[in-house]
This record gives structure tokens, sequence and C-alpha cells, in this order.
């Protein structure tokens, strides 16, 4: 019997991170509502909560999907451009993570709408995709700077990857200070070539 409620638990569990995934694809994380999910789930609304502890915790399951996804999308770049320079490895994955935020906004958009305060418990999954996410953009960086520390590499990915999450939030979202949507690629790779190319000369 217990096996059998388990079942149970498990498949609302499923169900309802598929409902939700399809409500934030259609209309963004506030389109996840306790009511409308246990309508679709086919479930009372208290049920939603013998399986999560609230909606966020249902938005968090979506983002560990999505997350694994945007990971599995910059690995494969990273594979492509395995004989590439490191500059041109970098500048792969940039346009990896453009095109994974253009094929899917919304889901994109929520892995950084919920709110998560360094003091809260922040899942161990997030912080183990987003040190593999960083690991894919340090690697190369170690090989450009040789002589940087550790931590130095480490605040140099963090920088990276804010410049280049702006200009494609600030693209995306059409915002009066970006350039045109088909000329993102090419900022970002100036950003690139200037981060890395410009300070091996000096």
């Amino acid at each position: 019997m217990a096996g059998k409620v388990e079942e149970r638990r498990k498949a609302l569990r499923n169900a309802l991170i598929d409902i939700a995934e399809k409500r934030i694809v259609d209309g963004g994380i506030d389109a996840v509502k306790a009511r409308d999910l246990a309508r679709e789930a086919n479930c009372a609304t208290g049920a939603i909560y013998n399986v999560f502890d609230d909606l966020q915790d249902i938005v968090i399951a979506v983002n560990m999907r999505t997350f694994a996804r945007l990971g599995r999308r910059v690995a494969q770049s990273v594979e492509d451009a395995a004989d590439a320079s490191p500059t041109d490895q970098l500048i792969g994955m940039s346009r990896a993570y453009l095109q994974f935020a253009s094929d899917h906004p919304r889901l994109w958009r929520t892995l950084f709408d919920l709110q998560m305060s360094v003091t809260s418990d922040v899942p161990d999954w997030y912080l183990q995709e987003l040190a593999r996410l960083f690991g894919f953009i340090s690697a190369p960086l170690a090989r450009i700077f040789p002589e940087k520390s550790d931590t130095e590499i480490e605040l140099l990915t963090r920088t990276l990857f804010s410049s280049v999450h702006g200009i494609v939030l600030l693209g995306l979202e059409n915002r009066i200070s970006a350039v045109p949507r088909d000329q993102l690629e090419d900022m970002i790779a100036l950003l690139l070539r200037g981060m890395t190319e410009k300070q091996t000369i000096s």
C-alpha cells in the first residue's frame, strides 16, 4: 500500500511540474497559480501541498529542468568547439546561451525571476548546475590567463557571465539601450574578444 501511495505522489508531482512548465512557457512565472494547477491536474488544491511545500518549490522544480537543458546546450557548444581557441570557445558558449534564451524566453527568465536570497536555503542542484556552467567558462579563461589565481579566474568568470547575461537580457527585451537582435552575437563577440585577446597582449 505504501508503495502505491508513493507512486501516486510521484505521479502527481511530475504532473504538476509538467503543467507549471507549460504555464510558464505560455505566460511566465505569474501564470503559476495553485487553483489552475489543481484544476489541470484534476486534484484538490490542498493536494498540491502534499507533494510541494509551496508554489515556489514547483517553480524551482521547473527551473531544475530548465537549468539542465541549458547546461546540455552549453556543453554541446564546448564539445563542438573542442579544437577552437579559448576565446572562440567562449564565443561559442555565449551563442548557445543566447540561442537558448531566444528559444525559451520565459523559462530562461524564470531562472532569474524567482526570488532566492543569499540567506535562504538555495537548493544543492542549483549550486551544482551553476558551478558546472561557470566551470565551462573558467576552463578557457584559465588557458588565456595562466598567470591569474583561481580566485581571479572565478571573479573574471562571474564578470564575463554577468556581462553576457546583461546583453542577452537587454537585447531580448528590446530595451532602448540594446542593439537589434540580429546584432547581439556580434556585440557579445566584441565584448569577449575585448576581455580576453586585448588583455593577453598587455
